[in-house]
């Protein structure tokens, strides 16, 4: 057993990775988080140390398990809670726009897992806690107004597949706006009930109450919240909360976190990250999270062996027969306007009538940005033959900001044109004529600015810069727009309101991380 004063970095999880939930099984541990619009659903996560994580699959890879096709934009898949009961993975969670609360199982975290299971539409972040042979549902719901939301309570007939007991109010939190995520724990004598409050920014925080009963009535914590950045405004890192508990083997209990990592002052482009702290118990039986609830970038680790996964391969030659497991899609994907097989080596995107500017299914695979600075290249085969078709490198955060790298056809022939769109208005930053054939379009970001280049023949021009603020929550939220997701690093193709006759061919694509 390796010394628990060894350090590590947080975030443990990069990039939009927001709602961590975790559960152990022996000796290894498993985490889900929300994935909203995107497809696949729930990416899964694996570690033995807690520190160390991969990217193993997906809860919801099927479309009869998850339709998003008309999911709004941060909408989908909110908050889910992945548990295990002796026997079963089960993971819960809320399809925001399309059916409400459900759940799916497996017997491996591998899969295959189940298709959806319906309990009911009300509230958000379902959660499951199996205690002493009974299953409790738990989740927030309706309150007196639309900000303070109450906690509900019900159990589950995990056997028959149903609710057993409808929940019930179980608790109003402490006053803050937005009591959500909740989770029951038992310890000792106790019940233990964690949620968070404050919204899901830069007061957030999280809370615990406990009782004697599983259903009530709760003391609130006298130490204050268990976990929450709210005073400390000049910290990188903010809005702390959503948390999930995890106990180690030896008894020591770990929590993991969302939290944000700000630049330019308050703008946070990367999307909320999963975080890892220590818990410690006070001697009247209440938990604080890291040092009386702040966290910091580097801390001690958990008294686990260290196990590394291997670093995976900064290229993607796309020569598998699937996409690798860090490719996303926005929605479920048409299964027409993209092939690994109609080109040998080579990703194909046919653009469709959906443009980036559309709410809908684009023709677009993208992966999160999990760095401040990284470099992003591509080797793009696209020869376009009218002027409505394009294909190209993006950096999106939605459909109303992003910031691409067109390759697309011109008054004078093949050009690469600079495009960016924020809050829903279009700009056209550059453009050059290119000779024909195969270019390489590249991105190049540092904490604060992302620079565009494309290369033809070995001439390689810069197309301009966008500030990274400009894709940062903070700008994207606005009234009745929420945002919830993250930066992507996107390759695309559109045929802007008619479909391509034109296939683009992606060579291949490779994303190098810098030194954050």
């Amino acid at each position: 057993m390796t010394s628990p004063t060894k350090r590590f970095k947080n975030p443990v999880i990069p990039g939009f990775n927001p709602d961590p939930s975790i559960c152990r099984v022996g000796n290894d541990f498993y985490l889900v988080t929300s994935s909203f619009e995107y497809f696949p659903g729930v990416p899964l996560y694996h570690s033995r140390d807690l520190v160390h994580w991969r990217l193993t699959g997906y809860v919801l890879s099927r479309d009869s398990q998850l339709d998003v096709r008309k999911s709004k934009s941060s909408g989908g898949i909110y908050a889910p809670t992945l548990r295990h009961d002796g026997q079963r993975f089960y993971m819960v969670t809320t399809h925001i726009d399309g059916g409400g609360n459900f759940y799916v199982t497996a017997e491996r975290p591998e899969g295959p897992w189940s298709d959806p299971i319906w309990l009911d539409r009300d509230g958000i972040d379902p959660s499951f806690s199996f205690i002493d042979g009974t299953a409790y549902y738990t989740r927030n719901g309706k309150g007196s107004d639309f900000d303070h939301p109450l906690i509900y309570q019900g159990t589950l007939d995990p056997k028959a597949r149903k609710i057993r007991v409808k929940p019930e109010p179980l608790w109003p939190g402490t006053g803050g706006i937005w009591p959500e995520a909740p989770h029951l724990y038992q310890r000792g004598e106790y019940f233990y009930l964690m949620h968070a409050e404050g919204g899901t920014a830069y007061d957030h925080s999280e809370i615990m109450v406990r009782s004697r009963s599983p259903f009530g009535p709760f003391e609130v914590c006298p130490h204050g919240p268990i976990l929450g950045h709210r005073a400390r405004k000049d910290h990188p890192i903010q809005a702390t909360g959503h948390a999930d508990l995890v106990d180690l083997p030896n008894g020591d209990t770990w929590a993991v976190f969302l939290a944000i990592r700000p630049k330019s002052g308050k703008h946070h482009h990367l999307g909320r990250e999963t975080f890892l702290a220590p818990v410690t118990w006070t001697k009247d039986g209440w938990p604080t999270i890291g040092n009386h609830g702040h966290v910091e970038l580097d801390m001690p680790g958990p008294a686990l062996e260290p196990a590394p996964f291997p670093a995976p391969p900064a290229r993607d030659d796309f020569d598998a027969p699937t996409l690798a497991l860090n490719w996303n899609f926005v929605r479920n994907p048409n299964p027409d306007d993209w092939s690994l097989r109609a080109r040998a080596g080579h990703l194909r995107l046919v653009g469709s009538k959906v443009s980036l500017d559309d709410l809908g299914r684009p023709a677009l695979v993208a992966r999160r940005q999990e760095h401040f600075e990284f470099r992003a290249r591509t080797r793009l085969d696209f020869e376009p033959n009218r002027k409505n078709e394009e294909a190209g490198l993006a950096v999106r955060a939605n459909e109303d900001f992003y910031a691409a790298i067109a390759i697309t056809r011109g008054s004078s022939g093949r050009e690469a044109a600079l495009r960016t769109r924020i809050l829903g208005q279009s700009t056209l930053r550059s453009n050059t004529p290119l000779d024909a054939g195969p270019v390489e379009l590249e991105v190049t970001a540092s904490a604060t600015t992302y620079e565009f280049f494309v290369e033809v023949g070995g001439k390689r021009r810069s197309l301009g810069t966008l500030a990274a603020k400009e894709l940062a929550t903070e700008k994207i939220w606005r009234p009745r727009h929420n945002y919830f997701t993250g930066a992507f690093v996107a390759l695309y193709a559109s045929g802007n309101g008619k479909r391509s006759s034109t296939p683009a061919d992606f060579d291949w694509f490779e994303y190098l991380p810098g030194n954050d």
